[in-house]
C-alpha cells in the first residue's frame, strides 16, 4: 500500500515530511487538503489528525500525525534507502536531538511569528502586518541564529558533519524566510548563510520546493 501525506504545499508542516520522503527515495501520494475551506477540520481529516491540522499519515496500517514524529518514524523504517537521517551511534544520535528540539522550541516558533505577521496577515485577510512585532522578533531570531552561527563554526550540520534532521526540519521555514526581508538576518552571518545554501541545494529540496503550491 502506497504512503499517503494528506496535507498541503502551503503548510510547512507538510513540507518537513515531503522533505524526509525525498531524502529517502520513498514514492508516496499527496491528498491535497483545502486549508481555505477549513477542511482540515471535517471528519475525514479528524480521524487521522485529532487536532485538525495536517498533515496526517498513512503507511499500511500505521496513521501517525506531528510532522517532526512522522519524519522520525520514515527515517528509522526506511533505513538503507536514500539518505541516513539520525545517526545510530547513540551519542551522536543525542546531538542531533538536541538540535531537533532546538527548531521545534527556539526557531520554529519565532519564524512562525515572523511569517505570520509578514505573508500570511496579507494573503489571509488583506491586512498589513504589525512592524512593532516583526522588529522585535526579528531581533529574537537574531539571537537564535548567534548561537547557530556559534555552531556552525564548529560542524558543517547542526548535528553533526552528516545532513540529518537536525538540519532537514529547518528547511521549510528556512525557504519561506529566505523570500522575506528576513533573509537579511541569515545572510549576516557567514556560518549560517552557508548553511542555509546547502540544505536548499539539496536535492530534495529543489524536488519539493519545485512543486506548485496549490
Amino acid at each position: 500500500m502506497a504512503i499517503k501525506v494528506y496535507g498541503s504545499m502551503l503548510s510547512t508542516a507538510t513540507l518537513r515530511v515531503l522533505l524526509c520522503l525525498a531524502e529517502k527515495d520513498i514514492d508516496f501520494e499527496l491528498i491535497n487538503v483545502d486549508l481555505a475551506s477549513g477542511e482540515h477540520k471535517k471528519p475525514h481529516i479528524l480521524s487521522r489528525n485529532p487536532f485538525g491540522q495536517i498533515p496526517a499519515f498513512e503507511d499500511g496500517d500505521i496513521k501517525l500525525f506531528e510532522s517532526r514524529a512522522i519524519s522520525q518514524y520514515i527515517s528509522r523504517t526506511y533505513v538503507g534507502k536514500g539518505t541516513d537521517l539520525i545517526n545510530t551511534d547513540p551519542k551522536k544520535a543525542a546531538v542531533e536531538s538536541v538540535w531537533m528540539e532546538v527548531e521545534s522550541l527556539k526557531f520554529d516558533p519565532v519564524t512562525t511569528k515572523l511569517a505570520w505577521e509578514l505573508c500570511m496577515k496579507r494573503m489571509l485577510f488583506g491586512q498589513n502586518g504589525d512592524e512593532e512585532v516583526v522588529k522585535a522578533e526579528e531581533k529574537t531570531l537574531g539571537s537564535v541564529l548567534d548561537v547557530y552561527e556559534s555552531r556552525l563554526s564548529e560542524s558543517k550540520y547542526l548535528g553533526g558533519d552528516s545532513f540529518s534532521l537536525a538540519d532537514l526540519h529547518h528547511a521549510p521555514m528556512v525557504k519561506f524566510m529566505m523570500e522575506t526581508r528576513i533573509k537579511d538576518v541569515f545572510d549576516a552571518r557567514p556560518c549560517v548563510s552557508a548553511w542555509v545554501a546547502d540544505i536548499l541545494a539539496r536535492p530534495a529540496c529543489v524536488k519539493v520546493f519545485g512543486v506548485p503550491a496549490y
